[in-house]
């Protein structure tokens, strides 16, 4: 009996062994369960327990074993600590779980009696003989452990320090197979119509005069024209083609493929980049494949991008600087990919804006994102207060500083290029045309710089309006139609046109020979001085009379003595605004004065209204005696010339007949013509005051207004810009449905209701700071905007509504998963199959219009008319007839 005992227990040990061997060898962990030795010496009772061991315990805690001795088994529903067992890992692996330890079944006390002595030694040696066997896995767990760092320490250094002269390419097929659609349809007949297509009229001028290095003036930044007028100089383009007016034939030497190949490459980027920018917004691979599909299928963008216009490469600039950005905040600070991303999303940002100023509304979604982001990064507590400042100052240096030196740089291209005077520099100031070669014609050889007694001028208004102080002959009405009376003296106005009346003598009050001797009599800040009007030889004067146009203010006039007891107040104080760079001396061009008059303190300003017919609609000069800084009262003198005879009939024969011959430029700073233009640029441009196209920002999202780009002269054919009418009308609807959605889990939130789970809430924000507030960002400041509208500006704001409808739709996809289990996962695959139709339906949609953004068939007016799926599209038949 004790024989047969001892081979029991002998072999149990094996068994035990072996188990115990292999479970470290699958595993790697030692044995965290406890195996109580069974006191039964019945051989069946083994047997039993062996088979019982090829399977999980059933007594885990809850059948004959004690709480105070409960197992560490992972499976365990109390998971209690092991008193007196070994420590065992946090986290099981999966092969602990999968393959379970096999644990003997403890069986009920026997009531044959069973060796005391060798009992007593079994239950004695298992506690150490466990704790051996776990210290063994232990220390052949530390061994693979080790094992595997290493072998993964050794791929990882070949993965990344690849043999000299290797390069490992990765190719996403997404990405390939977008940009590649995408090129095919802008590519496709690019030189189709060979005509002028809508503001190619304004654009091709502005290229050709980048040809021929001659200034212009636009009211957006030239980086654009540059990129198109450095292509185009390439294909042999001299710039001698007169852009004249929509729909005229190009010549046959123009490289009309050229001239649209940048706004095609960059309309064909956009597709991919979309498609990366989703991606990087969290978005799975095939929610941003469709929107990379959506932005190819869209026929307004497909029509933008296939002639000389801006918006493909401001979209694709404002596309990939936000991209990158996204990936900027989720890269270490300080590292290599930390600086390329955030100067890279800086330089395209900054790009975006020197296309065209909507792009700057861009970098502002920028700085919302960036200011978010340290937000959030002050609750880390693990950031010291050194860490935050040097985020908030390395972000503020990239995304301030490099756009900025973008902007600035390109600037200095564009005035390093034009530096010849041409049609448009009439509007900038006498000093900026003085600047050009071949500028400003007052600019003769011999004119003086010094004014002196005795000066012939003409007085420029600096700033604003381009004109000039004027008299002539005719007289103010005795009465305005409000019955106001006026001084009835000689009309003083503000003329937009070079004329003999213009000029000015300067005289000195206490002298009457106005000819300029040997030794000039100049004029510095704060002299009293005349202004007699060349012409009539009327001096300058002001009273206290009210104005024609605007009462609050003097009336300025030619003194004219009509012995009535109104003596003439002609006494004029000069103030040198700029002597502290100029001088105190009056100098011609650079010197900017304002005239004070000495009796009243009033000051000579440009009102800026017009004068009616009496006034033969020139514009309106008055005394302000509110003595502002207003930019109206700041006055320049131009062309210049000294006195040489005394004789009034000579002189007036000079003024006449003086030959004005251009000669050398003078000098301005790069900063100071810098300064000038975009003050020009920003608040003195002109809007068109009306037009048959234009549209409202309410207009938008809904396309209820196109454009029309061109018109066939033999056929209906024509480029209308419309977009697709089922991709606008579905991401207006997914703007509704994120702006609901948001509210709806904001609100749940705030009850602790958490519907979705915390990854799909940070996707959730990530899109709403990206592509919801980039859509408000891009679209509700033309609501304060007091200039004509068309529905391309409405792009930018549209492609991020786009972005955010192939979120919502991903979305909706999550819920239905989360939501609909059972048989409501039919409810799934219907929503799916719905996306398909969805798909399906926009691109016959996209082709249907196609011809509308192509213009290369020949339509008749039933084909046209089939198309006008709304009454306010305003397509156009031959001849220009209005299609009502």
């Amino acid at each position: 009996m004790s024989a047969t005992y001892t081979n029991t227990i002998t072999q149990r040990r094996k068994t035990a062994k072996v188990k115990q061997q292999q479970q470290c060898d699958l595993s790697g962990e030692p044995n965290e369960r406890l195996h109580f030795r069974s006191r039964s010496t019945n051989s069946k009772a083994t047997t039993t327990a062996s088979a019982l061991g090829n399977s999980p315990s059933p007594l885990c805690c809850n059948g004959a074993l004690t709480l105070l001795n409960c197992c560490v088994d992972v499976n365990c529903h109390l998971n209690a600590p092991l008193r007196g067992s070994v420590s065992r890992h946090s986290t099981p692996t999966p092969t602990l779980t999968a393959t379970p330890t096999p644990t003997p079944a403890a069986t009920p006390k026997q009531d044959s009696p069973t060796p005391t002595s060798d009992r007593s030694r079994s239950l004695s040696r298992s506690p150490s003989s466990t704790r051996s066997r776990s210290l063994s896995c232990h220390k052949q767990q530390h061994k693979s452990s080790a094992a595997a760092a290493v072998a993964a320490e050794q791929r990882e250094k070949t993965n990344t320090a690849l043999p000299p002269f290797t390069v490992s390419l990765s190719i996403d097929l997404f990405s390939w197979a977008l940009f590649l659609l995408a090129f095919g349809t802008r590519f496709y007949k690019l030189a189709t119509p060979p005509h002028i297509v809508f503001d190619e009229l304004h654009y091709g001028k502005y290229i050709s005069m980048y040809m021929r290095n001659i200034f212009f003036f636009d009211q957006h930044p030239p980086l654009g024209k540059q990129l198109i007028a450095g292509l185009v100089s390439l294909a042999g383009y001299d710039g001698n083609y007169t852009f004249s007016r929509i729909g005229e034939p190009y010549a046959p030497d123009m490289p009309i493929f050229w001239f649209r190949f940048v706004p095609a490459m960059c309309g064909s980027l956009l597709a991919p980049a979309v498609y990366k920018l989703l991606l990087e917004a969290k978005l799975s691979r095939w929610s941003s494949a469709l929107g990379g599909l959506l932005v190819v299928l869209d026929n307004s963008l497909l029509t933008q991008s296939r002639f000389v216009l801006m918006e493909s490469m401001l979209l694709l600039a404002s596309t990939l600087g936000i991209a990158c950005l996204l990936r900027f905040q989720r890269c270490r600070l300080g590292s290599l990919e930390w600086l390329i991303n955030g100067s890279a999303a800086a330089v395209f940002l900054g790009a975006a804006g020197t296309v065209k100023y909507i792009g700057f509304l861009a970098l502002g979604l920028a700085f919302y994102m960036l200011c978010r982001h340290l937000w959030q990064l002050l609750y880390d507590a693990t950031l010291t207060n050194r860490q935050l400042w040097m985020h908030a100052l390395s972000r503020l240096l990239i995304f301030a500083g490099i756009p900025l030196a973008v902007y600035v740089g390109v600037f200095y291209i564009h005035f390093r290029t034009l530096h010849r005077a041409g049609p448009h520099d009439s509007i900038m100031t006498s000093a900026f045309q003085a600047s050009l070669e071949g500028g400003l014609a007052s600019i003769t050889r011999g004119q003086p710089l010094a004014v002196v007694h005795g000066s012939q001028i003409t007085l420029r208004h600096t700033h604003g309006r381009t004109c000039w102080l004027h008299s002539h002959a005719a007289v103010y009405p005795v009465r305005y139609p409000d019955k106001r009376g006026s001084s009835h003296q000689q009309q003083v106005t503000c003329y937009s046109f070079k004329d003999v009346n213009n000029w000015w003598l300067v005289k000195r009050p206490t002298k009457e020979n106005l000819v300029v001797g040997d030794h000039p009599d100049v004029i510095r800040h704060g002299d009293i001085i005349q202004l007699v009007h060349g012409i009539t030889s009327r001096a300058l004067n002001s009273h206290d009379v009210a104005a024609a146009m605007t009462p609050q203010c003097q009336e300025v006039s030619c003194y004219i003595d009509y012995e009535i007891k109104m003596a003439g107040e002609l006494l004029w104080r000069v103030e040198i605004l700029n002597r502290d760079s100029e001088g105190d001396s009056w100098h011609a061009i650079k010197s900017e004065i304002r005239l004070v008059h000495e009796s009243t303190g009033a000051t000579l300003k440009f009102s800026g209204r017009q004068l009616p017919d009496w006034g033969f609609n020139q514009h309106e000069v008055v005394a302000d005696r509110e003595r502002g800084a207003s930019e109206d009262t700041i006055w320049n003198v131009e062309e210049h010339r000294y006195t040489q005879t005394e004789d009034h009939r000579e002189r007036e024969r000079q003024l006449l007949t003086a030959e004005m011959i251009p000669t050398k430029r003078t000098r301005l700073s790069f900063w100071a013509k810098l300064m000038e233009l975009q003050s020009k640029m920003l608040f003195q441009t002109k809007s068109v005051p009306s037009h048959m196209y234009s549209s409202m920002p309410h207009e938008w999202p809904l396309m209820d207004k196109g454009i029309a780009y061109w018109l066939d002269s033999e056929s209906s054919a024509q480029i209308y810009l419309l977009g697709n009418v089922l991709i606008w009308y579905t991401a207006t609807a997914g703007i509704l449905v994120y702006a609901v959605l948001l509210a709806f889990y904001a609100a749940r939130r705030q009850r602790h209701c958490f519907d979705i789970s915390e990854q799909e809430w940070q996707r959730f924000l990530i899109a709403g700071d990206t592509f919801f507030v980039g859509y408000l960002i891009h679209y509700l400041p033309y609501f304060f905007v007091d200039r004509t509208l068309f529905l391309h500006n409405y792009l930018p704001a549209f492609v991020f509504k786009l972005l955010l409808l192939c979120f919502v739709v991903e979305h909706l996809d999550y819920l239905l998963r989360r939501y609909c289990t059972g048989h409501g996962v039919h409810l799934v695959r219907l929503y799916r199959l719905l996306l398909i139709f969805w798909v399906v339906a926009v691109l016959s949609i996209f082709s249907k219009f196609i011809p509308l953004s192509y213009g290369a068939r020949k339509m008749s007016t039933s084909e046209v008319r089939s198309l006008r799926w709304k009454d306010t599209w305003d397509f156009v038949l031959h001849k220009n007839h209005l299609l009502h």
